[in-house]
C-alpha cells in the first residue's frame, strides 16, 4: 500500500473518506445491535431481577469503559507511530472476534470478559476522527465531524431497530420469527468481520513515514494523555466538556433498556425502533445541519445551542410521567448533536497536525474515565429508584443526573474561545496542509 497520503490523491481520499464513514456506521450499528439485549441478557443471568440487573449493568459498563481508558491511548500513540491503517483494521477484527465470544458466554462471568475485550479493541473511532483530520482541511473539520456523527446516527437506526427484532422477535400477520438474545451478537461479529476485510483491500494509509512520530509512553498511558491535554488550558477546557457530554449520554446504554421495561412496559423491540427515531433524527441534525449552522453562526454558537438542547432533554426524559412525553422531547434532544463536532473542531484547531492522533487518543483516554465511573453511577442510581417500595415517579432519576452534568458543561462553555492558533497554544508552527 503506497505511503502518498489520501489529502494528495482525490480518487483515494474519496475511497478513504467512505470507508472511515462506513467504518463509523458499522461501529457503531454493531455496537447498537446489541443494546436492545444487552441488558436482557444480564437479567436473564441473575433470575429478572431489574433492580440487579441494573446494578450489574453498570457494573459491565464500567469494565468496558476501564479497558477502554488503559487501551485508547496506546492505541491513539500507535497511530501516530505506524500509521492509522493498521489500528482500525486490528480493532475491527478483535471487535469482530469479541462478539462471537459474547454470543456463546455461556455465563454472566464470561459475558463479562467478553464486555472487558470489546473495550480493549474499540479503537477504531478515535483513531478514525484522526484519520479524516489528516485528510481534511481545518475549516471543513467540524462539517466532516458532523458527517461522522451523521454515521452514528444511521447506525443507530439501523442498530438498535434490528437487534429489537432479533432478539425480541416479529409476530405480524404471516411473518412469526421468534428471537433470541443471542442473535444480534452473532450478527454484529458477522458486521466486523467483514469490515475488517473490506478494509484490507480498500484503506489506504492517511499518515506519510514523514509525519509520523515515535512512539512513546511518556504521552501513551492514560496519566501522559491528560498531560498532554493540559499543554493548553483551552484544549483541557473542551476536553473536560467533551468528557461531560459523554459521561451524561452514558444514560442511554446503561438505563434505557431496563427502564423503558420498568416504567413504560417496553419490549426490546420497541426500544429499538424508539432508538431507530433518535438516530433519524440525529443523521438529520449532524449530517445535514451541522456544517449550515456551523457555517453561520460560528462553532461557539452551534456547541451552545447543542448543549442547551440536550440539557433541556434530559430533565424533561427524567420528569415524563408517560412515553408519549418522553418520545416527544427527543426531537429537542437530537439538536445536542450539534455541541460534540464543534468541540471537536475546536480542539483539533489547537494541536499540531503531527498530533491530531494523539489528540484523539488523549481525548478519549479523559473521557473513558467518565465511561468507568458513569455506568456504575447511572447504574446503581436506577438500582436504588427500582427497589419495591420505592414510587415509579422517581425511576427516572438518571437522566437528572445526566441534566447536571450537562449543565456543568454549559458553564465551561462560557470560557471557551473561537479559534487559537496553534502557535499560541503550543508554541509551535501550524503544519496543517490547505
Amino acid at each position: 500500500m503506497p505511503e502518498t497520503p489520501p489529502s494528495t490523491v482525490p480518487s483515494a481520499r474519496k475511497a478513504a473518506a467512505a470507508f472511515i464513514l462506513v467504518t463509523v456506521f458499522i461501529d457503531m450499528l454493531s455496537i447498537g445491535v446489541i443494546i436492545p439485549v444487552l441488558p436482557n441478557l444480564i437479567k436473564s443471568f441473575l433470575g429478572g431481577s431489574v433492580s440487579e440487573a441494573g446494578l450489574w449493568t453498570g457494573i459491565f459498563g464500567a469494565a468496558w469503559g476501564l479497558a477502554q481508558f488503559l487501551f485508547t491511548p496506546v492505541q491513539g500513540g500507535l497511530s501516530d507511530a505506524i500509521g492509522r491503517r493498521p489500528v482500525v483494521l486490528a480493532s475491527n477484527f478483535g471487535t469482530g472476534v469479541d462478539f462471537l465470544f459474547m454470543a456463546l458466554a455461556p455465563g454472566l462471568w464470561w459475558l463479562l470478559i467478553g464486555r472487558i475485550i470489546s473495550g480493549m479493541t474499540s479503537a477504531s473511532i478515535s483513531t478514525a476522527y484522526a484519520y479524516m483530520s489528516d485528510v481534511t482541511p481545518p475549516e471543513k473539520r467540524a462539517g466532516v465531524y458532523g458527517l461522522m456523527g451523521a454515521a452514528f446516527g444511521v447506525g443507530f437506526v439501523v442498530g438498535p431497530s434490528l437487534g429489537g427484532l432479533l432478539g425480541g422477535g416479529l409476530h405480524w400477520g404471516m411473518i412469526q420469527f421468534n428471537g433470541d438474545h443471542h442473535y444480534p451478537f452473532f450478527f454484529a461479529a458477522a458486521l466486523s468481520l467483514c469490515n475488517f476485510l473490506y478494509g484490507l483491500f480498500v484503506l489506504p494509509e492517511s499518515l506519510p513515514k514523514d509525519r509520523r512520530k515515535p512512539f512513546s509512553f511518556h504521552t501513551a498511558n492514560p496519566l501522559g494523555a491528560i498531560r498532554f491535554l493540559a499543554r493548553s488550558a483551552q484544549v483541557m477546557r473542551l476536553s473536560l466538556m467533551y468528557f461531560l457530554l459523554m459521561f451524561g449520554q452514558s444514560v442511554f446504554p446503561t438505563t434505557m433498556v431496563l427502564y423503558a421495561a420498568y416504567r413504560f412496559g417496553w419490549g426490546p423491540t420497541e426500544v429499538g425502533l424508539m432508538l431507530a427515531v433518535v438516530g433519524i433524527l440525529s443523521a438529520i441534525v449532524q449530517g445535514g445541519l451541522t456544517g449550515v449552522i456551523t457555517k453561520r453562526i460560528g462553532e461557539r454558537k452551534a456547541m451552545y445551542i447543542g448543549i442547551g438542547a440536550s440539557l433541556i432533554a434530559y430533565t424533561a426524559y427524567g420528569l415524563a410521567p408517560n412515553w408519549q412525553i418522553f418520545v416527544g422531547f427527543i426531537a429537542i434532544g437530537c439538536f445536542g448533536g450539534l455541541a460534540m463536532p464543534n468541540i471537536q473542531s475546536l480542539m483539533s484547531s489547537k494541536v499540531d497536525p503531527k498530533e491530531q492522533g494523539t489528540l484523539q487518543g488523549s481525548n478519549m483516554s479523559l473521557t473513558t474515565m467518565g465511561n468507568i465511573v458513569s455506568p456504575l453511577i447511572f447504574g446503581y442510581v436506577l438500582s436504588v429508584v427500582t427497589k419495591p417500595g420505592v414510587a415509579i415517579f422517581y425511576s427516572g432519576a438518571a437522566f437528572l443526573v445526566a441534566a447536571f452534568c450537562t449543565l456543568l458543561c454549559l458553564w465551561l462553555a462560557t470560557g471557551v474561545k473561537q479559534s487559537l492558533t496553534v502557535e499560541k497554544a503550543y508554541g509551535g508552527e501550524p503544519q496543517i496542509d490547505g
